[in-house]
């Protein structure tokens, strides 16, 4: 998967999706680095999540910068990088494809792609309530829906979904095909 021109993979989707599972288990499979968007959050947003606040765009705009930083430096090295992140609307992922120094905002094409891990709000829920339960997160599973208001998917974006209620194994397997798919 990697050449001359590096590729960023966004792996997206609400809290609980399996972004951090599967973009670890992809970043393995095509020898890329993963990097889990999670860790960007600066203190005061993880801290109002934790705290059941839903974040505004006031903090997620310089998160997403951050991020695409992290892509663009990562593309100008001709690398590849997977990317866990929730990315859940629009123009939210055209601050991500802006990594790619060559995008030309509103086309969508570019070296950064996207897969949307698909899950029920159940499954979703049960997921969040069991890693509540463990401490492996910082947002409560009472944030969820705000999520799922907030997701928002263009067709025009060329945007791959995945259902990511299988087994993690599947659900590398079902990314892996699409992108292969993508050449």
């Amino acid at each position: 998967m990697a050449s001359d021109k590096g590729i960023a993979i966004v792996l997206m989707g609400v809290s609980g999706a399996g972004k951090s599972t599967i973009g670890a288990m992809l970043a393995n499979e095509i020898n890329g680095t993963f990097l889990d968007a999670d860790d960007y959050h600066p203190q005061s947003n993880k801290d109002k999540m934790k705290n059941g606040i839903p974040l505004s765009d006031e903090d997620r705009i310089p998160w997403l910068e951050t991020l695409r930083a992290a892509l663009r430096a990562s593309l100008v090295d001709g690398k590849t990088v997977i990317l866990g992140c929730s990315a859940l609307q629009k123009h939210y992922r055209e601050i991500l494809r802006c990594g790619d120094p060559h995008y030309v905002p509103g086309s969508y094409v570019c070296s950064v792609r996207f897969v949307l891990l698909s899950v029920g709000a159940q499954v979703l829920a049960d997921r969040l309530e069991q890693r509540a339960k463990e401490g492996r997160h910082f947002m409560p599973a009472h944030l969820l829906k705000s999520q799922l208001d907030l997701l928002q998917i263009d067709e025009c974006e060329g945007i791959f979904q995945v259902d990511a209620s299988l087994d993690p194994r599947q659900t590398l397997r079902a990314v892996q095909a699409l992108l292969q798919m993508d050449g």
